[in-house]
């Protein structure tokens, strides 16, 4: 990543780019609309809302905004905290699933290439990252991280649009627990592009899988599978075989590993590869004519996919030249074989190839379901990612059903954000003035329509119905049924080899060769007989029918299968809290920077974006029942908390009134109120979640005070056994509790600003650093779990705040580059932090509490133990600038009188004076445990004392599990009072008193 675009993330709040949410355009219209997306676009900004709906343009790049940074900075955080981003959905989302109980789901949509499934992968590691849970939920996460390649490998290809295409449709819900952990999930897979097997278009390939076994198979399984370079294999017929960016040895990898994660035995795994095999070796089988009849060119080719089958290879060559066949004569019913020519030996083959092929991927699919499935269901986040809208120079039958969906797909979004959000306004009495938009409902009739007059599908269903064989003109059927039922349908035209649909997102001209074929999608029962007949028990698996139970009724097609899944698809996300996701490609090279201005002013129309933005402008951000909104703010006032007794519409207009939200920020409805803008929301939450964080300090002071006497003494003496037998322990010092932040560092925003924003403190205090003259200069010294900090003070020399003080970061060392601490025998309080470069001459009153903490981190960091010197003549490291030049300095420590240090400089050298303290086996003692809070030494009387932090954010100083319940902003109680019952904290025993 370069440094360029992360500098332009990480100054969001300085670097404006364009508007990060179009409802503040100043003009609403394409051009507009387009402009504002190009700006964002060329300077990395790939995300733009439009309310809650985000935009996403494909970079074709890898941005640098996706790491665990981001990932602390959306968490929990309000919507306009942040720059729009995926994450700040996804936290939306699986926040709300745990605020309102209910089921959550985000449609992905846009054009093939625009990049949904990359969007996808995002959303589901995002929450694998921010959910908590043990060793059983992380066996679930992995699961659902490692569905991705696997699937992916047996369902995307190389598309001219698209190097990564989903070449199927994927609804993957995954099932959370009730405390928001998930521990379950199901995948449904919609419409496989089966044909793609045995054929592919000019400069496309067949699925990833094919390429990565060719590529990545070892020596062995070269040899037992048969492989061979892809050009040797007919159903690799394109002769495209390398993609740019795609390492298909690597990612082979990455599939069996995949598989491994997901619980797929090795001998299966195995068997899977061998099938994969198979299939290619069967493409190989070719025929020619003999006596009008087919014979199989070469018989050897059939012994390698015969063996690999596990079935025979006779009645392989006899299943692929003769079928089966019902005959009724006389009222009797009677089998008999009939010989097929050329063209239907290669269909049979064909259709033997993609049955395999999509048996092999639904077991993959249900594998996965097998091992996330739970007993039973209790919140849910679904995550659409399916084909995109496609228009090729040659449209078949399967960018027909893929093109469907997303009719249906755009349907729902018009249905949800335009329509149902208009109808609600004037239902609920809300004053508001209707927006115009397009309502593609009549071309989703025009495909699906069952009766008066049938939409297309039907018209296909019926004459596939009355098709012999391989349908030979039932085609050119098909097209002249279609004008008979449709041909005057203002979004229908028809031409000699097929017809056209004025689709939401442009006209489509689909051929119609082939397609009654493909929507018959039978698999003949002499094949599925073969199949049953095989050596591998896992063949036979896959082809569980009863043919003759399943010969009754009238099979089912390729067509109405689609438009089923589709229906139930719109079912199951309407059940849902949906969120949308709307991607947007901006070139059909594939390359960085490059901005087709046509092409995405085009996607605007047709997403209708220009429509959403002109409801979201006049519309309200967020309605809610009145019982569910005083559910959850009743909490605020107290004649509304516990339970309010009145009518609900007066308890809600109390509430906003008692909150004094400006009157025009929210309307009252019928049965809702409404409110107009995020922040008025997001101000509610806040005094909310201020409102839980009392009843938590109240929790955390209870809890505190029960655990602290248990664990007091067991902390302090871990801090003293560092230095017991080792140096002399001052008498104030030895017995007192430990409070870690010394600087009230939530109330300093200006120390905070060089940590990340969720990164927490260890120790903080306000120290004295002796430079290479002994001069004492103050420093404040934090310790975080991965670094040190030190932070001075120096006056701006230039610019408007000349003059000023400011704090400016003079040190930041990573934990582990420590070479070690040396300490002297003395009760003093100095010490040297041993680093790379140069060292650093300390003192402070708490040396035994920061000394204690960085052990443990060092340790952690490391893997072994921070190394510790006692010595009463020191030498520290100084670099080599300015006066008194560089080298080392020397400190010598001797016997004094009095319990303060006297320090005396000479040169290179210090000496440091200083009576004597408790003998060096002093330990703590148990009646120390009444001694309060400590304090500061008396000559020091200008240090303020330290304040408890803010236990309500994710950033507080001590990091027990309770800290992390607060950093979510709408927590329950209940969660609160388990995080407290979980804390783990060095800090537990803060502020007992």
């Amino acid at each position: 990543m370069g440094s360029k675009e992360r500098f332009h993330w990480q100054s969001h709040n300085v670097k404006q780019s364009g508007v990060d949410d179009m409802v503040l355009l100043p003009q609403i219209s394409e051009d507009a609309i387009v402009g504002n997306l190009r700006k964002r676009f060329m300077d990395d900004y790939i995300f733009t809302y439009i309310g809650s709906v985000l935009i996403s343009v494909n970079p074709f790049k890898q941005m640098p905004y996706f790491t665990d940074r981001e990932i602390d900075l959306y968490q929990g955080a309000a919507q306009y905290e942040n720059p729009p981003h995926i994450y700040a959905l996804t936290d939306n989302m699986y926040r709300n699933m745990l605020i309102d109980c209910e089921n959550q789901c985000v449609i992905i949509s846009g054009e093939s290439g625009a990049g949904k499934t990359v969007a996808a992968k995002y959303i589901m590691g995002y929450i694998s990252k921010v959910s908590g849970g043990g060793q059983k939920v992380q066996h679930v996460k992995d699961i659902i991280l490692q569905s991705n390649p696997l699937l992916e490998a047996f369902g995307n290809a190389k598309t001219v649009r698209n190097n990564n295409s989903s070449r199927f449709g994927k609804y993957f819900e995954i099932q959370f627990s009730r405390g928001g952990e998930p521990d379950g999930g199901k995948i449904s897979n919609f419409l496989l592009e089966k044909s793609r097997v045995v054929m592919q278009n000019e400069n496309e390939r067949n699925f990833h899988i094919y390429y990565q076994l060719l590529e990545g198979a070892s020596q062995e399984q070269r040899q037992n599978l048969g492989l061979m370079t892809p050009d040797y294999y007919y159903y690799l017929q394109s002769d495209t075989y390398k993609v740019d960016g795609t390492d298909d040895r690597s990612d082979f990898s990455e599939t069996l590993n995949a598989m491994q994660v997901i619980g797929i035995p090795p001998n299966v795994q195995q068997l899977v590869l061998q099938l994969v095999a198979g299939i290619l070796h069967l493409g190989n089988i070719s025929f020619c004519e003999d006596g009008n009849y087919a014979r199989v060119e070469s018989v050897d080719l059939l012994a390698f996919p015969a063996y690999l089958l596990g079935i025979d290879s006779g009645r392989l060559q006899e299943k692929l030249t003769s079928r089966k066949m019902d005959s009724r004569w006389g009222g009797r019913s009677e089998s008999i074989d009939v010989t097929l020519n050329v063209e239907q030996a290669a269909y049979t083959r064909d259709a033997l190839a993609k049955g395999l092929y999509a048996r092999l991927f639904d077991f993959l699919v249900e594998a996965i379901n097998r091992a996330m499935q739970k007993p039973q269901e209790e919140y849910s986040i679904g995550v659409l990612d399916i084909y995109g809208f496609e228009i090729f120079q040659k449209n078949g039958f399967e960018q027909f059903c893929i093109n469907f969906v997303n009719e249906k797909l755009q349907q729902i979004f018009i249905e949800l954000t335009l329509k149902a959000e208009q109808e609600e306004y004037v239902q609920e009495g809300i004053r508001w003035t209707p927006i115009q938009y397009f309502n593609n409902k009549i071309v989703c009739d025009l495909i699906e329509n069952k009766l008066s007059p049938p939409g297309i599908m039907s018209v296909l269903d019926d004459v596939c119905a009355t098709m012999h064989a391989t349908g030979g003109g039932a085609d050119q059927t098909l097209l002249q049924k279609l004008q008979a039922a449709v041909g005057t349908h203002e979004h229908f035209n028809s031409w000699s080899s097929g017809f056209v649909i004025h689709h939401y997102a442009g006209k489509v001209s689909y051929d119609v060769n082939g397609f009654c074929e493909r929507n018959r999608d039978v698999l003949f029962s002499d094949l599925i007989e073969l199949m049953q007949t095989s050596e591998q028990a896992f063949l036979r698996m896959l082809f569980p029918e009863k043919l003759d139970v399943d010969k009754k009724g009238r099979p089912s097609t390729a067509g109405s299968k689609i438009k089923k899944q589709a229906n139930d698809l719109v079912a199951t996300l309407k059940r849902c809290t949906p969120h949308y996701i709307r991607c947007i490609k901006p070139n059909e090279t594939k390359k960085p920077r490059d901005w087709e201005e046509s092409r995405v002013k085009h996607q605007v129309e047709y997403l209708g974006l220009k429509e959403n933005i002109r409801v979201r402008r006049a519309g309200f951000a967020y309605r809610r029942q009145f019982s569910k909104f005083l559910q959850r703010y009743a909490i605020l006032t107290p004649e509304t908390w516990p339970q309010w007794r009145g009518d609900e519409r007066q308890g809600v207009q109390h509430l906003l009134r008692a909150v004094n939200m400006e009157p025009d920020q929210y309307q009252m409805g019928t049965t809702k109120v409404f409110v107009k803008n995020p922040e008025s929301l997001f101000l509610l939450e806040e005094m909310r979640e201020r409102k839980f964080d009392g009843f938590a300090r109240t929790i955390q002071k209870a809890w505190r005070r029960h655990v602290a006497v248990r664990k007091y003494e067991e902390m302090r003496e871990e801090a003293s056994n560092i230095l017991l037998n080792k140096k002399e322990r001052r008498r104030n010092s030895i017995n007192r509790n430990f409070v870690g932040d010394y600087l009230g560092l939530e109330e300093r925003p200006e120390l905070r600003q060089f940590l990340g924003k969720r990164e927490r403190v260890d120790f903080a205090d306000s120290v004295t650093k002796y430079d290479r003259r002994f001069k004492p200069i103050k420093r404040d010294l934090i310790l975080t779990p991965k670094c040190v900090y030190m932070i001075g003070r120096e006056k701006v020399k230039k610019g408007p705040e000349k003059g000023q003080v400011r704090e400016v970061l003079k040190k930041k060392v990573e934990i582990q580059a420590l070479r070690g601490v040396s300490l002297s025998t003395r009760q003093d309080d100095f010490f040297i932090l041993q680093e790379d470069t140069a060292d650093s001459f300390l003192e402070s009153i708490f040396k035994t509490e920061f000394v204690s903490l960085l052990s443990k981190r060092f340790e952690e960091a490391a893997r072994r133990a921070l190394p510790l010197t006692f010595s009463d003549t020191l030498q520290f490291r100084v670099k080599k600038e300015g006066w008194g030049g560089g080298g080392t300095r020397s400190v010598t420590f001797s016997r004094g009188s009095g319990d303060v240090a006297v320090l005396k400089a000479s040169g290179r050298s210090l000496t440091v004076s200083v009576g004597d303290g408790l003998p060096k086996s002093s330990k703590p003692t148990r009646k120390g445990m009444a001694q309060g809070r400590p304090r500061r030494a008396a000559q020091d009387p200008t240090r303020a004392a330290p304040g408890p932090p803010r236990a309500c954010r994710g950033s507080a100083v001590w990091g027990s599990d309770l800290c992390q319940a607060w950093a979510d902003p709408s927590p329950s109680l209940g969660r609160m009072a388990r995080g407290a019952g979980h804390c783990t904290s060095t800090w537990v025993k803060m502020w007992t008193s």
